[in-house]
C-alpha cells in the first residue's frame, strides 16, 4: 500500500471512507502526495545545506528517516504536501505545497532540488498550488514569504502576482533561530484580474486536477 494509497482511507464509524487528495498537472509537472517509496529519492534530492538554509523546516543533514517522518504526516492536519515530479519519466525535482491554519490565509511553500534551479519548474509549480487554493478551497487570500537573502524565491513569488506586505522573522530549523522574511499577498481579485489579462496563456498552463492516484 503506498502512502498516497494509506492517507486517502480514512476511517470513521467503523466505515473506511476516501478522502481526495488531488493530482496537480502542468505542462511539464506533475504535483502528487509523497509516498513511502520515495523516501530515499527524497532524501537524496533535499540533502544539500543551500535548500535547508532557505527553507523554514528542512533539517540539514536530510536523511531517509526525515523524509519518512514527514511523508508519515503528509495531509494530517495543517500541512498538504506535494512532491515536484518531471511528467515526462516522473524524477523528483522538489516539493511544494501549502499549510491551511484554521484560522488566516493559507500560506505556500516550496523547493526545488540544486540540479533544477533556474528552469521556471518551482514558478510552475507555485501557480498550480494557487489556481488550486482559488478554484478547489475558495480561499479568498494566500500568503508567501521568502528569507531577504534569497532573491530568487521573490522573483518565483512575484511572478505569481503576490504583492509585498511587509517584513517579518521566520524560524530556521536548521540556524537554530529567526531570520529576517519579506511577507507577500495575493488577494483572490488580483489572481482572477491577472488569469483574465493573461488568458489564453494562463489558460494552458492551468492545472489539470486528478483525484486520487496516477495509474
Amino acid at each position: 500500500m503506498t502512502a498516497l494509497e494509506t492517507i486517502l482511507e480514512c476511517r470513521g464509524s467503523g466505515v473506511t471512507t476516501e478522502c481526495s487528495i488531488p493530482v496537480l498537472e502542468t505542462e511539464r509537472l506533475v504535483l502528487r502526495a509523497p509516498r513511502f517509496e520515495d523516501a530515499r529519492a527524497i532524501a537524496g534530492v533535499a540533502n544539500d545545506r543551500r535548500i535547508a538554509e532557505m527553507t523554514a523546516n528542512l533539517p540539514h543533514p536530510y536523511a531517509e528517516k526525515d523524509a519518512e517522518n514527514w511523508i508519515t504526516n503528509a495531509w494530517q492536519g495543517e500541512d498538504h504536501p506535494f512532491l515536484i515530479t518531471s511528467k515526462t519519466d516522473g524524477a523528483l525535482i522538489g516539493a511544494t505545497g501549502f499549510v491551511m491554519p484554521e484560522i488566516g490565509d493559507p500560506e505556500i511553500g516550496y523547493w526545488v532540488g540544486i540540479a533544477h534551479w533556474g528552469k521556471g519548474y518551482a514558478t510552475e509549480a507555485a501557480r498550480a498550488v494557487v489556481d488550486h487554493l482559488f478554484m478547489n478551497h475558495a480561499a479568498k487570500s494566500i500568503a508567501a514569504r521568502a528569507r531577504v537573502v534569497n532573491p530568487a524565491s521573490r522573483r518565483v513569488i512575484e511572478k505569481c502576482g503576490f504583492q509585498w506586505v511587509g517584513a517579518g522573522l521566520t524560524r530556521s530549523r536548521l540556524l537554530a533561530s529567526s531570520v529576517p522574511v519579506d511577507k507577500f499577498q495575493l488577494d483572490r481579485s488580483v489572481w482572477s484580474s491577472l488569469k483574465a489579462w493573461r488568458d489564453p496563456i494562463l489558460r494552458r498552463s492551468a492545472p489539470k486536477i486528478v483525484i486520487g492516484e496516477l495509474g
